[in-house]
């Protein structure tokens, strides 16, 4: 079984000392957007698996281990084999693509004022978005691949750049 989050959410606010909770709240709702703006929205069965996921604390690694022994439910199993195996539920997205998320959110939130309300939560730039994501793994809120490293968050873009210069209004 996945080991649950090391202390509360607010423990990890306070001990990190940057970034408020509206900072770590925001930052994890771009997670999901990152993920399908990667993958795309999950489908009905990929929902129902997900669920089921969270319901018996079960990460990927579990869920891959529970396949491939045969000891999930049947139900799950069904849909696991309609799906295409395990590693179809690995949503995981790269430091580039969840900064670009916020980036993407923040703007579509907050339009000119994306940058004020970022930088009123401390986040000024994408180290920033790293540091928040990387004390969220230490702590055993979100996992991390192997390969992720927090240089991966370094310089993907200028907040400048991103939120001033090239600023759009849509019109929807």
């Amino acid at each position: 079984m996945p080991q649950p989050p090391k202390k509360p959410i607010e423990e990890v606010v306070a001990e990190l000392g940057r970034y408020p909770l509206d900072a770590f709240i925001f930052i994890q709702e771009c997670i999901g957007v990152a993920s399908e703006q990667v993958h795309g929205p999950m489908t009905p069965e990929e929902s129902a698996v997900a669920g089921w996921m969270d319901r018996h604390n079960v990460d990927l690694e579990m869920l891959c281990h529970l396949s491939e022994t045969g000891s999930l439910p049947p139900d799950i199993a069904d849909i696991m084999e309609k799906i295409g195996g395990p590693q179809k539920m690995n949503r995981h997205v790269t430091g580039q693509q969840l900064c670009w998320a916020v980036r993407d959110v923040a703007l579509k939130r907050y339009g000119l004022m994306a940058q004020s309300v970022l930088a009123r939560w401390n986040i000024t730039r994408t180290e920033d978005i790293g540091a928040i994501i990387f004390a969220l793994v230490e702590n055993d809120w979100l996992k991390k691949l192997p390969s992720d490293n927090i240089e991966d968050f370094r310089d993907v873009f200028s907040f400048k750049d991103a939120f001033e210069l090239n600023y759009r209004v849509d019109a929807e």
